[in-house]
Parts: structure tokens; C-alpha cells; sequence
């Protein structure tokens, strides 16, 4: 049996992207029966140090968290400027966008799945680390979300 590539197997978010996040976490909280999280935007490529296609980007999205037990529901409404975000949104329409992992080491991550063909889509900071969308689909059908920490 060969190692793990992610040092873990829990699913520790689903990211959807939606047209309207106000609608749609509406939704999502009357169905649950729980509060409607509010929406805040990510930060600004200053703060973020969005990359895109390895090129810096300003894409921003409006985000809502709904906290399920072990697992987070991420909503997500992009803007209009190029990203993973909003290309899948304008391919695909709403739903699934990715699935995510807490990881360490995400450079030695990133390094390992690229040299298995799973190319590094987006990267960027967010207050208390980093994320990383790497194009998994051609091997497991589904955009993967690194997701370190800082400690």
C-alpha cells in the first residue's frame, strides 16, 4: 500500500458555489434549522496574495460557513474577476466546487501532487493560513482544498 500523498483522509469541508449567497445560506439555514451564518468577503489581493493560473489576481468572493459536525459547508459567490471560483461557476453553474483537507507542510504538499499531475490552480493567505486548489479531476473526479493552518 503506498502513503498517504495528504497525511490525512478527513474530509474537513465541501465548497459550493452559488449565484446568491443571501438566498442560498437562507436556504441552506431553514433546511438545517439553524441560524443563517453572515457573509463576509475574502481579502483583498494585498492582504491574500491571490495567484491564479500562477498569476497574481483580484478575485474576491463573499463566503458563508455552515459548521455541521465534523464537516464545514462552504458557500461561495464569486466576483467577476478570473478564478477557480468563477470560472467553475460560469462552466458548470451552481454546486460542487471542491472538497477539502487540513494540511501541513503545504509546499511539500503542492510539490508532491504536481509530480502526480495535479496541477496547482489557485493559492492565497486568509487570516490564520493558507489555502491551495489543486485540479485533481482527471485522477479523482474533484477539485481538491489544501488547507494549512498557521499554528
Amino acid at each position: 500500500m503506498s502513503q498517504n500523498v495528504l497525511g490525512t483522509n478527513v474530509i474537513t469541508q465541501i465548497g459550493i458555489l452559488v449565484n446568491d449567497i443571501e438566498k442560498t445560506s437562507q436556504a441552506y439555514a431553514e433546511f438545517f434549522g439553524v441560524e443563517k451564518p453572515k457573509w463576509f468577503w475574502t481579502d483583498t489581493v494585498d492582504v491574500a496574495q491571490t495567484e491564479y493560473m500562477g498569476k497574481p489576481s483580484e478575485a474576491r468572493s463573499k463566503l458563508a460557513f455552515f459548521d455541521m459536525g465534523s464537516l464545514q459547508l462552504e458557500l461561495i459567490e464569486p466576483d467577476q474577476h478570473p478564478s477557480t471560483w468563477r470560472d467553475h461557476l460560469n462552466a458548470h453553474g451552481e454546486g460542487p466546487h471542491h472538497i477539502a483537507f487540513v494540511i501541513e507542510g503545504m509546499k511539500e504538499k503542492i510539490a508532491v501532487m504536481e509530480a502526480k499531475g495535479m496541477k496547482l490552480i489557485q493559492k492565497g493567505e486568509y487570516t490564520g493560513g493558507r489555502y491551495a486548489y489543486m485540479d485533481t479531476f482527471p485522477q479523482l473526479k474533484v477539485m481538491l482544498e489544501l488547507l494549512e493552518n498557521d499554528k
